[in-house]
């Protein structure tokens, strides 16, 4: 699956997103792991449904980094779920703009500046638990009934 254009960087739908295609928030992968009902409750049935439910390598670090021993096999089949949404240059210069209009007023750091700015420049909307956390109004909240 390539989602980058090689001429001119941009993240571009080859895959086929679909409208209802979400990007999960670490917080969000964290809760489906541990057994959050609400939430992987939620994650099944937009999988059941056919959502495409995306992550980005800022999550995948942030996740392996806090992973317990026992959550090992549960980590691997994520890949095998969720889609990587790769960082991209667009997604890099954003992310900058984001930390320099954001970091001071809104405590805003790196990770969580470049997974708003892989949901804004992918036109994906974003599941997070945290929504402080994401002060840009262009992002959009997927904000399910849980």
């Amino acid at each position: 699956m390539t989602l980058l254009s090689e001429s001119s960087g941009e993240v571009r739908a080859s895959r086929g997103f679909k409208l209802a295609d979400i990007l999960l928030d670490s917080d969000v992968i964290i809760a489906w792991l541990r057994g959050n009902q609400p939430v992987a409750g939620t994650v099944i049935r937009l999988l059941e449904q056919g959502h495409g439910l995306l992550w980005t390598p800022v999550s995948i670090a942030e996740i392996f980094a806090g992973a317990r021993i026992n959550e090992s096999a549960q980590l691997e089949s994520l890949f095998q779920i969720l889609e990587t949404l790769p960082i991209s240059q667009p997604i890099g210069k954003r992310a900058g703009h984001y930390l320099q209009k954001y970091s001071k007023s809104h405590s805003l750091e790196l990770g969580d500046a470049l997974i708003a700015a892989s949901a804004c420049t992918a036109d994906l909307s974003l599941w997070t638990i945290n929504k402080k956390h994401y002060p840009m109004p262009e992002i959009r909240l997927f904000s399910p009934a849980i």
